[in-house]
């Protein structure tokens, strides 16, 4: 058996358009194999179930940079120890409760930061920003664990935020059009805790993973066979040494490196 577990923008999805259609015959299948589909991403759980709805994807995810893992009630055939259950969900959660983030978020002011959250842009804040649409935006702002941060002041103010967050506890990435406040989780502690209970049920299952940036480093090292996937230029987001390196970028990309991966173990039922 087989477990893909795979990184969305840039990867699964096209950068732009969040288009998966190239990736179709690959997903197609991994759905004649029984073979789970793992999402893991930076994005909300809204989001996620959104990108699931379109996939028909009835597998485990993890939202927020490894913040929680969400198991459908009853996926493993056994009894296992959940952090705790949320409607049709079993949960593992590392994650800091989206309230003690944004009461960070208020100590950073206090400190005299220029801090701007999704939560005080509001939708057609995120909309604008993001280039998202309302329907979008609304999903983005359903935070569960972590908040999309500006802070206005360069480098100087910058260093000064990372620091509040240090003294909360919490950590403060990122740098590029957004930085992002959460916990000292990622996503390698997610997939890790979700493949032991796959191991659990497939003690012979090999777990494959996909990603294109800095961001899937912990999830890739995580896995048995990394996978990167190039940017439109061509250029690799990250260094992995015994990675493998897809032939194209995005969901092409995506579906060329799978089909190989089926190729090369065999399709194989639950």
């Amino acid at each position: 058996m087989i477990v893909i577990v795979t990184d969305l923008d840039g990867t699964l999805l096209a950068p732009r358009t969040c288009s998966f259609a190239p990736a179709r015959p690959a997903l197609e299948r991994l759905a004649r194999a029984g073979a789970p589909l793992v999402l893991c991403s930076i994005k909300t759980r809204a989001e996620v179930e959104a990108v699931r709805a379109a996939l028909g994807n009835r597998d485990p995810f993890i939202v927020e940079n490894g913040a929680a893992v969400f198991v459908p009630c009853g996926y493993f055939p056994f009894s296992w120890d959940a952090h705790r259950t949320e409607g049709e969900y079993d949960l593992l959660e590392w994650g800091v409760p989206y309230p003690q983030i944004r009461g960070v978020v208020a100590a950073m002011r206090a400190a005299g930061l220029a801090v701007t959250g999704f939560a005080d842009l509001g939708v057609a804040g995120v909309a604008h920003l993001c280039g998202f649409s309302e329907e979008e935006a609304w999903r983005a702002l359903q935070r569960g664990y972590g908040e999309p941060l500006v802070i206005d002041g360069g480098a100087a103010a910058e260093a000064r935020a990372q620091g509040v967050a240090a003294a909360w506890g919490l950590q403060l990435v990122g740098g590029g059009q957004f930085w992002h406040l959460a916990g000292p989780h990622d996503k390698g502690k997610a997939v890790r805790a979700l493949s032991r209970l796959f191991r659990r049920r497939w003690p012979g299952v090999r777990l494959a993973g996909l990603g294109d940036s800095e961001n899937d480093r912990a999830m890739l090292e995580a896995v048995d066979i990394p996978i990167l996937i190039p940017s439109a230029s061509g250029e690799i987001g990250l260094h992995l040494p015994h990675a493998r390196i897809a032939h194209a970028p995005g969901p092409a990309g995506w579906n060329q490196a799978v089909l190989e991966f089926l190729e090369e173990v065999g399709e194989q039922s639950r």
